[in-house]
């Protein structure tokens, strides 16, 4: 079923950007971390996700990077802001941070300067566990500040950021605003819907999740953090947007559902100023 948008605003709540010279090298990467992706057709640039996201009706994209390490922390979120800004209002950039910084502080401020709405973190790429001593500082510090964090949940093969680790977090900072990616944990689905849905700072995306979920799974999973917790995001390059946007859209899910998904609940977490 091919998705034709005609009146939905839609905001991507989960894109990577890459900088043009490294950005295939970078996709590929992440191709080879996960074992391979057949989804993965884009080249992880701001200008072609503009490009292949606006032309299937996606109006606004939150994007994002990691830093692998803390030397990269203020040249990646240089170049997100800079993004946000040739974007002309399409973009809403989230700024990365490391554990291993020896300025935390100075970091999240510069971040902050720079105009960016939250902080991204991967704790299987980034290499930490998400609930140990030094990540739990970032999240002291964003709760403090009231910033949202985008965190990547879920991946059997490791021991970093299962559904287990998160509740640690959300149990500790309970006025975080905690974006627990791919439906709170890419391949440990039955183990978040356990131990997630019950903290009330908890919000999920839909990114990565959907090749490999029936619909009548996702349309339970969606309905057991209630839509008003869920937003819609891609994981773009590593998927082409069209399958995901025409899965949705073939949920059935009622009309005030579909409005908080698509973009309402994206646009409030993060303060954007969206034109509906």
């Amino acid at each position: 079923m091919e998705f034709n948008n005609k009146s939905r605003l839609i905001i991507d709540s989960h894109c990577h950007i890459y900088p043009k010279k490294v950005a295939m090298k970078a996709v590929e990467n992440i191709d080879r971390f996960y074992g391979g992706i057949p989804g993965s057709h884009h080249d992880g640039t701001p200008e072609t996700l503009l490009v292949t996201g606006k032309a299937q009706g996606i109006s606004y994209f939150i994007v994002h990077s990691v830093a692998t390490k803390s030397s990269q922390t203020d040249g990646i979120n240089r170049f997100i802001a800079a993004s946000v800004k040739m974007a002309g209002g399409a973009f809403t950039g989230l700024g990365t941070l490391h554990p291993d910084t020896d300025d935390l502080v100075g970091d999240l401020d510069r971040l902050q300067d720079l105009g960016l709405k939250g902080v991204k973190l991967h704790p299987d790429i980034q290499q930490f566990q998400a609930d140990e001593a030094k990540a739990m500082r970032i999240y002291e510090m964003c709760e403090e500040r009231g910033l949202p964090v985008l965190i990547h949940a879920g991946d059997y093969r490791f021991d970093n950021s299962g559904p287990r680790r998160i509740a640690n977090v959300l149990r500790t900072f309970p006025q975080l605003k905690l974006v627990a990616a791919h439906l709170g944990g890419w391949s440990q689905w039955d183990e978040a819907l356990e131990l997630l849905p019950q903290f009330p700072n908890v919000m999920v995306d839909t990114s990565s999740s959907f090749p490999f979920l029936t619909m009548e799974r996702a349309r339970q999973i969606i309905r057991m953090y209630g839509a008003e917790r869920v937003m819609f995001g891609t994981d773009y390059p590593m998927w082409v947007q069209q399958p995901d946007l025409a899965f949705m859209e073939q949920l059935g899910l009622t009309d005030a559902e579909y409005e908080r998904i698509w973009w309402k609940n994206c646009a409030q977490l993060y303060g954007m100023d969206v034109q509906t």
